[in-house]
């Protein structure tokens, strides 16, 4: 018990951390109805390009921001794939995440794994010293970056926010005409093709951002970091919507259950690992079992403890 509770802080951060990833997953997978598996390349992809060009001596932020794009320019290769060259969306996933295997070892110099040499230099560490959360702390002797749930915080509410705005606008609308009836969304003039690009672009950029702050959370940067993210991603949308569908009806509050959901997926990944002292080899299958569970759940409750709707009619004199 007590090495759960200890570990809690790490799995609350990381939890937040993959939280912005399954946002990203949230605007394919439930806004555009597209199963996009490109995001196990484009989060290594994200935390290559930080590491490499930060530890490279660029901007912070500006490192930061390639991440975001780089993450980006992996989305707009699979909506091209998919709209320009009418492969399929899962399989222009794969394809895809199939190409960035090699992109990211490229990114990271032909090596599996990349450190961050100066650690307390990042953004989670920086952010939380300019808010004087640290006060008193020797520079270099950090420890804060190992429980960044502040930072994290600030992160997650600014991308529901500007996430929030832009699926307001016009432009936003029509990317979520285009998920929910692709068919009349034409009829009414909305290029669904340039909507599916866009909406990929934006998710695996966000996907990308997550695996930059990921990697400063674990302080470096490693080929397989991504992967299984998609599982990930989708069980912390399955969380959510399960928990919070009844009550979280607001688009902001369903983005914000997404982040919760990746949350209570880490405690349960951590709570099984502590308490009962399994092997973490095993961490993938204990993730497969959770994500099946969750999936069960809504199925079972609609079809077994659902009262079943009375139809009511009038006779015909």
């Amino acid at each position: 018990m007590m090495n759960f509770i200890g570990a809690l802080p790490g799995a609350v951060s990381q939890g937040m951390i993959w939280g912005i990833m399954a946002i990203g997953v949230y605007i394919t997978y439930k806004i555009l109805d597209v199963a996009d598996l490109t995001v196990d390349g484009s989060f290594c992809t994200g935390g290559a390009t930080f590491v490499v060009l930060f530890g490279g001596g660029v901007n912070l932020w500006l490192a930061l921001l390639a991440a975001l794009i780089a993450g980006m320019a992996t989305g707009l290769v699979t909506g091209l794939l998919h709209t320009a060259c009418g492969i399929p969306a899962i399989l222009a996933g794969i394809l895809t995440q199939l190409g960035l295997w090699s992109v990211n070892l490229a990114i990271m110099g032909m090596k599996a794994n990349v450190p961050i040499s100066i650690i307390d230099q990042t953004v989670l560490n920086k952010l939380l010293v300019s808010l004087r959360f640290v006060q008193g702390v020797p520079r270099g002797d950090y420890p804060v970056y190992r429980h960044p749930v502040l930072v994290v915080g600030l992160f997650t509410v600014v991308i529901i926010a500007a996430l929030y705005w832009f699926f307001g606008t016009e432009l936003g609308a029509s990317l979520r005409a285009t998920g929910a009836n692709p068919n009349m969304a034409r009829a009414q003039g909305i290029n669904t093709d340039t909507g599916k690009v866009l909406g990929l672009m934006i998710s695996n950029g966000l996907v990308a951002l997550s695996g930059a702050l990921l990697a400063q959370y674990q302080s470096f940067a490693d080929s397989s970091m991504g992967k299984g993210a998609i599982v990930i991603g989708l069980a912390a949308v399955i969380i959510g919507e399960v928990l919070f569908s009844k009550i979280f009806r607001n688009f902001a509050l369903k983005l914000l259950a997404v982040s919760i959901g990746s949350i209570i997926y880490y405690i349960v990944i951590q709570a099984v690992v502590s308490l009962s002292g399994i092997d973490t080899n095993y961490l993938k299958l204990i993730s497969a079992v959770i994500v099946a569970i969750f999936l069960t759940v809504p199925y079972w409750k609609g079809r077994y403890f659902s009262k079943p709707v009375k139809r009511g009619g009038t006779a015909n004199a």
